[in-house]
């Protein structure tokens, strides 16, 4: 297992680890329900290092990242980010990403499990003069998100935080040390990413827990999890993957038809008329936490399984994320889960299922 630049930060603060996508990570540390409520409350800090990166660049870098993703790279300006899917011809998703513009190159951020095969993948579809990249030995990430991470960021970094618009970015200092700083996050919270060397992201992430004015936690991979089911935000390999479609995952805001051409196009145009399954997200109205693989019903209907499930911390009832049958999938729509042969109410819902969010702020 590899392990990220600040393994040795994660046993100082007695984190639980375990393997996640070929890393050793930390799971928790004071515990997944005080986590997610710092992060909820005031702030917390994740190591993300274990994402991938690569660099596209070129003169036919644009128009080439057009025909391999499926949201509108036009649309980017410098300093903006967007998330997208890439796809194969059937439009399965091959993952999901953000890709950032700079000046002279683009940035593409894709999940830690994918990065030889995403790699692979665009190597072998590069089209004109195109040079790709994979820097993820080099890079690290960690995320800063909580209401209250302008105020501990504030005095670290030299730019204004709060003219920082969600989806954008700056190359700055922050504690010194220069560094890519993103606004956004895998959370619903205001919050802030930093992509940095191993000297620049080990002595942020220790400035960070210097703060005495913040109330601060490191953030492990459990509460990550219940964070992004409360905001139904899809996890790649467990909620989406090859087996799925961006329309059935509820990503048609990102799947533009009328940009022209792109891998997946065709088999998507038709998806979005006939496809007959659509992710959707649900409470328990009872007590009971569903899990991935659960059966859902209508009835006596099997029409869809969970995919995600959890206890949520803020809403305090369980929570998930599955696959149903398009009729059944309109919020409101009262459902059934088999929780080890017995079914438990619940009902679909409108995302995100945590509404008070200060992601947007």
């Amino acid at each position: 297992m590899k392990h990220t630049i600040l393994y040795d930060k994660h046993i100082g603060f007695n984190a639980k680890m375990v393997p996640f996508a070929g890393f050793t990570m930390p799971l928790q540390y004071t515990g997944i329900t005080d986590e997610h409520n710092a992060v909820r409350t005031s702030a917390g800090i994740f190591d993300v290092s274990h994402m991938g990166e690569f660099t596209i660049s070129g003169n036919d870098a644009e128009n080439f990242l057009q025909l391999l993703t499926t949201n509108d790279i036009k649309k980017l300006s410098n300093g903006q980010a967007q998330y997208s899917t890439m796809c194969l011809e059937d439009g399965g998703i091959i993952d999901d990403l953000v890709i950032y513009r700079f000046e002279d190159h683009y940035m593409m951020v894709v999940n830690a499990a994918n990065i030889e095969s995403d790699f692979q993948w665009i190597s072998n579809n590069i089209k004109g003069d195109v040079t790709l990249k994979d820097i993820s030995e080099e890079t690290n990430l960690i995320a800063v998100q909580g209401p209250k991470s302008v105020e501990l960021l504030y005095g670290i970094t030299d730019y204004n935080l709060s003219e920082l618009k969600f989806y954008h970015f700056i190359e700055t200092n922050v504690a010194d040390y220069p560094v890519v700083l993103s606004r956004t996050g895998y959370t619903g919270e205001l919050g802030f990413e930093i992509y940095g060397n191993d000297e620049s992201i080990l002595a942020i992430w220790d400035k960070l827990f210097d703060t005495q004015e913040v109330h601060v936690l490191p953030i492990g991979l459990g509460a990550r999890d219940t964070l992004r089911m409360e905001m139904k935000y899809a996890l790649y390999g467990t909620d989406i993957n090859q087996g799925t479609t961006p329309i059935e995952a509820g990503l048609r805001r990102i799947t533009k038809f009328d940009k022209g051409a792109f891998i997946g196009r065709e088999s998507l145009i038709d998806e979005n008329v006939h496809h007959k399954k659509r992710l959707v997200c649900f409470e328990m109205m009872e007590r009971a936490v569903p899990r991935k693989n659960y059966v859902i019903f209508s009835n006596r209907e099997q029409i869809g399984r969970v995919t995600s499930g959890t206890q949520s911390p803020s809403l305090n009832k369980g929570i998930g994320l599955g696959y149903v049958k398009v009729k059944y999938a309109n919020p409101g729509t009262k459902i059934d889960i088999d929780i080890r042969g017995r079914k438990k109410s619940a009902t679909i819902m409108k995302p995100p299922l945590y509404k008070q969010g200060t992601v947007y702020l």
